[in-house]
């Protein structure tokens, strides 16, 4: 009888009729699983870089009963008889990961459905494990660190943002390295991962020692972020919106005249005639060059909203069209979103989306954005709504270069950022950043800051998105920042809101970027969107909230150089600025609990302010470190609990061992 396996150099493949299994070394401690019916393609759309070089002591044998690839740390092991997949250490024999069927005839553990078109739904097995804890996955609005025990669906949307990576306490990291809209569930009888819509499977797996170890695996598997921009790391000011030229360099005069360092103000969406025009509205904006050189003199940075809308309307609409570098659906339509424009705009007219998917629809935007933004000395992106926010979002319905919406639609942000990044860097650039309201695996290759969405201005928000930045660190999206003082709302007038604004700030402090944005009261609408609201400045919140925010930001200059040390090493390492405790004290399993608190790069500590009224709060002090309260000069060992002081102007922070990461302000106001 022939064995069900084939040895090939580097690669395991086991056949049982239709059914072929792949499982191949793939960068240290690491292995990619495909498989698929009839045959194993290459070539799909994904988010691994290029087969890397076979590590050394990389092997594959094959035995009567089952056959073995082991890589490093990583062992996997496959039966003959049904092919079920077990992943274990190499070095301790503790298992990892184990293939598990739902049923002991039909369906298995991998599962085929024919969709037509040589697609499939398809479903991957595993078996749950009591005690562990998934972290990662992107970010998502539940408001859990822990992601066992739910169910999340692989699509992107607004403030949900789906990257298929997740780390286990159990020791490995899991790539689900596609994008197809589908989902994932961590249940206590099983986990599965689903796509609605693919050509076959295909997942990546890593062992490490430390959490630490997976990202870094992880990194090297699919790309590390770039350099982060010095100009990036100041105040970013922002609001729903700047009407014109007159306010934007008025708002930046009035930092310059009160001494508060700016360094990005952003201009948002509206400033067109029409979407896809991407172009100032020189009614509104009359002299572009002349407001980017006078605030380039103030030393601040302008940044401008990109949307990957299209109106029929716009300048670049015909020729996106007829070059087909529009979303298509299946029928042929490219309109497909039922969304309001200026106010001369039609209410309501539909739009399309460029096709981020096409190398050449990518060129097309940049042609676009280069001799309208760039070339006016503007080289910072807001790439906002680039799910793309499509409404209704129905991705089975839609026609991409890349493939049909189905199979890969999740890929379209990432995309988009590639975009921008390849071509800002080609004209020479070498520190590219765009703030990007989505993302997929491999965003932080191309430069992504994403952020945490239109989310409410509420504490309750406001304690969800310490959490949903931890497991977007745990995603491998080193960059991130959320609205200060929440979206949908807020009266800067409420003293109560006024509170939850100081809290905020002193939270994004610690944060990649401190980005000041958000729809106020008054808000204005035009239809279902808003297009005004009131003001956002530091100065707006009254004369307590403003030395509050101020001292805030203090920190923030004082911390600068260390935030871009840290992210320096974060660009070798492949660790996130801010880092659950788990990341630097894995040991700790205390630490692992802790969901409302973490370390700034290596060194500092911070716990804020969550709750409303709060002029204290209890701090975990992580075991294997002595921690110096830098106020008092007071160190606590560590494995403990400490209740620190936080009146209003005053964020809890702890300093690591001797470590001092706060350098002298150059000019006391």
């Amino acid at each position: 009888m022939p064995s069900a396996f084939t040895q090939l150099p580097n690669l395991l493949r086991w056949r049982h009729g239709h059914h072929v299994l792949e499982v191949q070394p793939w960068g240290p401690d690491s292995a990619r699983v495909r498989a698929g019916v009839h045959r194993v393609a290459d070539g799909l759309p994904g988010a691994l870089d290029p087969e890397p070089a076979t590590a050394a002591d990389a092997a594959v044998e094959v035995h009567d009963t089952h056959a073995v690839v082991t890589n490093g740390l990583l062992r996997i092991t496959v039966g003959a008889a049904g092919g079920l997949l077990t992943a274990t250490r190499a070095d301790t024999g503790e298992e990892l990961l184990r293939e598990e069927p739902p049923h002991f005839w039909w369906p298995g553990a991998r599962h085929f459905e024919s969709a037509g078109g040589g697609l499939h739904r398809i479903e991957q097995r595993f078996a749950a494990y009591d005690g562990e804890r998934i972290h990662g996955l992107g970010q998502h609005g539940h408001g859990r660190f822990d992601q066992k025990g739910t169910v999340l669906e692989l699509q992107q949307r607004n403030g949900e943002v789906s990257i298929p990576f997740a780390v286990s306490s159990r020791g490995y990291g899991f790539l689900w390295n596609s994008p197809a809209v589908g989902r994932v569930e961590f249940a206590a009888n099983g986990t599965r991962w689903v796509a609605d819509r693919a050509r076959q499977l295909d997942y990546w797996l890593t062992a490490g020692r430390t959490p630490a170890d997976i990202l870094g695996h992880y990194a090297d598997a699919t790309g590390h972020a770039p350099a982060f921009p010095q100009w990036a790391s100041g105040l970013w000011q922002s609001k729903l919106r700047y009407r014109n030229q007159a306010e934007v360099l008025d708002v930046a005069r009035e930092y310059a005249r009160r001494g508060l360092p700016l360094s990005v103000i952003v201009i948002d969406y509206l400033h067109w005639r029409n979407l896809g025009d991407w172009d100032f509205d020189r009614r509104d904006w009359p002299d572009p060059r002349g407001m980017v050189d006078e605030l380039r003199s103030l030393g601040v940075e302008p940044a401008v909203s990109v949307w990957p809308s299209v109106s029929p309307l716009s300048e670049g609409y015909a020729g996106l069209r007829d070059a087909g570098q529009l979303v298509a659906t299946y029928s042929g339509a490219t309109v497909h979103a039922d969304w309001p424009d200026t106010e001369e705009a039609p209410e309501g007219i539909g739009v399309a989306f460029y096709d981020a998917t096409d190398p050449a629809a990518r060129a097309a935007l940049w042609d676009r954005l280069q001799e309208n933004y760039y070339k006016l000395g503007i080289r910072a992106f807001w790439l906002d709504a680039c799910e793309p926010e499509m409404r209704p979002g129905h991705p089975h319905n839609l026609d991409y270069a890349a493939g049909s919406g189905s199979e890969v639609a999740n890929l379209y942000p990432r995309e988009h950022a590639r975009g921008i990044h390849e071509h800002l860097t080609a004209q020479g650039e070498t520190e590219v950043l765009s703030l990007v309201r989505s993302a997929w695996a491999g965003s932080q290759r191309y430069g992504a800051a994403l952020w945490s969405g239109d989310i409410p201005a509420t504490f309750e928000a406001l304690a969800d998105s310490v959490r949903a930045g931890l497991n977007v660190a745990m995603s491998g999206i080193p960059w991130w920042t959320t609205d200060i003082g929440g979206f949908h709302g807020g009266d800067p007038d409420d003293e109560h809101y006024r509170e939850l604004m100081v809290r905020w700030f002193q939270f994004a402090a610690f944060c990649p970027l401190l980005r000041l944005h958000g729809h106020r009261e008054p808000r204005v609408f035009h239809g279902p969107i808003g297009v005004g609201g009131g003001p956002n400045e530091i100065w707006s919140y009254g004369e307590r909230a403003q030395a509050a925010m101020t001292a805030a930001l203090d920190l923030r200059t004082r911390l600068r150089p260390y935030l871009h040390e840290q992210l320096a090493a974060g660009r070798t390492d492949g660790l996130p600025l801010i880092r659950p405790l788990l990341l630097e004290f894995p040991a700790d399993r205390a630490g692992w609990d802790i969901d409302d608190q973490f370390l700034c790069g290596r060194d500092l500590l911070v716990a804020p302010v969550l709750r409303p009224g709060a002029t204290e709060r209890r701090v975990y002090l992580p075991a294997g470190a002595r921690w110096r309260d830098p106020a008092t000069g007071t160190f606590h060992p560590g494995g403990q609990w400490v209740t620190a002081a936080a009146p209003l102007d005053t964020v809890p922070l702890f300093l690591r061992d001797h470590a001092d990461p706060f350098t002298p302000l150059r000019e006391k106001r």
